[in-house]
């Protein structure tokens, strides 16, 4: 008889399977990190900019140790981008074995996820409604369906949602307020489509992340 593991976790009880996934609250995640995340969630920590806590701000200086600042930094990372603990450890050793910055071969790496280029094009409000999109096959690659979001695209694809898909409510409420597309997008706004004109560097995040401290991060635990 198969025994049925859960795990006590922070937000509630849940197997092993989904311990990977970012499941708590949005807001509350950015607050701890005490930074906004737009790829997480279009809703902002300004109203409340300090730790969740039932004692409110507090008028302490709070100071992180090295292995917590390098820590802190990685999750920015992992949680903007909606990726696993396992996935961002091997994309950090794809790029340190690349030629190249290491930090900028990451964020290339990051940035060229299907996901990622969905909602960077305006087609959804984060990456993880970009991610749905995806996986329910709502968009194309030169004309082909494609529903993995790890998917990397590459420098000339063209990614653009299927002519039904366009009609969605979610598509119309984020083409609504759209996030400006970084310039290696080039957008179709009529056709509802982006082609990928060049490699993204780092200066298309939306996020201010100290690359070097998340490579470092795992540097040390290689």
């Amino acid at each position: 008889m198969a025994m049925s593991l859960t795990f006590k976790f922070k937000y509630g009880t849940v197997s092993p399977h989904l311990m990977s996934r970012h499941l708590g609250p949005r807001v509350r995640e950015m607050r701890a990190l005490g930074v906004d995340l737009p790829g997480l969630s279009r809703k902002s920590i300004e109203r409340r900019p300090y730790p969740p806590g039932q004692h409110g701000p507090s008028t302490k200086r709070r100071k992180f140790s090295e292995y917590k600042v390098r820590l802190m930094e990685k999750q920015k990372l992992r949680l903007y981008y909606g990726v696993t603990e396992r996935q961002l450890r091997n994309l950090v050793r794809l790029a340190g074995a690349q030629v190249g910055n290491t930090g900028e071969r990451l964020v290339a790496l990051l940035e060229s996820r299907l996901d990622n280029v969905v909602f960077r094009a305006g087609f959804a409000r984060t990456i993880p409604a970009a991610r749905q999109l995806v996986t329910h096959g709502h968009v194309e690659i030169d004309g082909h369906r494609v529903d993995r979001p790890a998917y990397r695209v590459g420098r000339g694809e063209r990614i653009a949602l299927r002519a039904k898909s366009r009609e969605l409510a979610a598509v119309a409420t984020s083409l609504v307020d759209p996030i400006t597309a970084p310039r290696w997008l080039e957008l179709d706004v009529a056709q509802h489509a982006v082609t990928v004109r060049e490699v993204p560097d780092r200066t298309s995040l939306l996020v201010t992340i100290d690359l070097r401290l998340v490579i470092e991060f795992y540097a040390q635990r290689s």
